[in-house]
């Protein structure tokens, strides 16, 4: 495996885009839209649409230090 020794995950996994998620309605993965739903303080609450026939394919929870990267 090459996490490091304690076992912990490699940073290069930290942050995952999503590009395609299965649609149930389309009944193939499709390319997905992130669509923001919720401002919360701890984070943000986003949704993932299928990107052909807009149905909900899934959803995630982001923590507001996400922001980090836009700071000097």
């Amino acid at each position: 495996m090459n996490g490091s020794p304690d076992n912990s995950p490699d940073p290069q996994f930290d942050r995952i885009a999503v590009s395609e998620l299965f649609c149930s309605r389309c009944g193939r993965a499709q390319p997905v839209r992130r669509h923001l739903l919720l401002v919360l303080p701890g984070g943000n609450k986003y949704e993932f649409r299928c990107s052909v026939c807009g149905q909900s394919v899934g959803s995630e929870d982001a923590s507001s230090n996400d922001f980090d990267l836009l700071k000097p």
